[in-house]
């Protein structure tokens, strides 16, 4: 499994968010990366209230000198369940203990769903979707437009659990649970499809992998040449701030700290599961990932299933296939590659 960069070409994204710690850090990995073209940004409700979910990535934007990227509002509830959100999770904000400036910058005047369509559209066959949150933004799009599977290049998805417990109830993960109809609809257009334009699933049983430890944020700090390096612990007073030289690192390690307070919380460790980063560097590096072909469904009206996502491994329903589920990775190789980009684009940030 290697991560492989393309010299001379990107990859053009459109990202759909519920803006978050982890998805902040997925659109920083995207940020320090030259071989993302990050086309827009869609937002949906789901760690927090859409509107606060676009004011994150406004903020980070600014923050990174980026602010030149289109941010879309989207869906305010699921298709039909009523909302959830998790500060419990990610914070008041959604960010932890990260506070940014209030951005300058405006929200797009198109809806998400807009800019789902006419970003497809306008790049037949080039476009990959990258969805961190509920899939409403993009369930909404395909039944605006129906042809939208066959017009983006493919989708990756964070989301989901198959051989492994769920996150929010005993089977289902966050970001399915929030809006299982969204999810049944997304899956269900991608029926049939050739394999290299299926979604590519990153699943919890993977994702769950992909720890993070105050070891790391040292090593990020390190190589963005921050200083003093700190290393976050159990014994720290909760909500303690970062006072690391470099302001991204800075707001890194501030909003990392409450997720690694989360977790500790609940008996997982100091540590933080970085869902979303992995599934922005799958979207880049497919390499990266070992995945299984599988037909894929979400369950609508069990009484203590709702929200599952079950795969069917052996064409036993007689439908076609739907999805490229991730099985298999090498975290070591992702956080190598995560620290190495992050840590030289914050690097580049203080030089300016």
């Amino acid at each position: 499994m290697t991560f492989t960069r393309a010299a001379t070409s990107t990859t053009p994204l459109l990202m759909d968010v519920d803006t978050g710690i982890d998805d902040s850090l997925a659109l920083i990995y995207l940020l320090a990366s030259e071989d993302a073209e990050i086309l827009g940004i869609s937002c949906t409700a789901g760690n927090v209230p859409a509107r606060q979910v676009g004011i994150n990535n406004l903020a980070w934007l600014e923050l990174c000198g980026r602010s030149g990227i289109e941010v879309a509002l989207g869906a305010e509830v699921p298709l039909l369940a009523p909302l959830m959100t998790t500060e419990e999770t990610h914070g008041p904000q959604g960010i932890g203990y990260a506070e940014l400036p209030a951005p300058q910058s405006k929200f797009s005047t198109r809806h998400a769903t807009q800019l789902w369509i006419e970003t497809a559209r306008a790049r037949p066959g080039e476009v990959t979707g990258l969805i961190t949150g509920p899939l409403t933004n993009l369930a909404l799009a395909i039944k605006l437009e129906p042809e939208l599977p066959h017009l983006l290049k493919r989708i990756v998805v964070m989301g989901g659990a198959f051989n492994h417990p769920g996150n929010t109830t005993p089977c289902s993960e966050w970001n399915v649970a929030v809006d299982p109809e969204a999810a049944k609809l997304v899956f269900d257009a991608f029926s049939g499809l050739p394999p290299e334009r299926q979604p590519v699933i990153c699943p919890l049983d993977v994702t769950e992998t992909i720890v993070m430890t105050p070891q790391h944020l040292a090593r990020l700090a390190e190589a963005a040449g921050s200083s003093p390096i700190e290393l976050p612990g159990p014994d720290d007073a909760k909500g303690l701030r970062s006072q690391t030289s470099n302001p991204l690192v800075r707001q890194l390690i501030d909003a990392v700290r409450f997720y690694f307070e989360f977790h500790a919380e609940h008996e997982q460790g100091y540590i933080s599961h970085l869902h979303d980063p992995f599934a922005a560097a799958v979207a880049l590096s497919p390499g990266i990932a070992e995945t299984r072909e599988a037909t894929v469904d979400v369950e609508l009206t069990g009484t203590l299933s709702r929200g599952a996502t079950i795969a069917d491994w052996h064409g036993l329903w007689g439908r076609p296939s739907n999805a490229q589920i991730v099985t298999r990775t090498d975290p070591e190789a992702f956080f190598n590659e995560l620290i190495r980009r992050v840590g030289d684009f914050a690097r580049h940030i203080l030089a300016e």
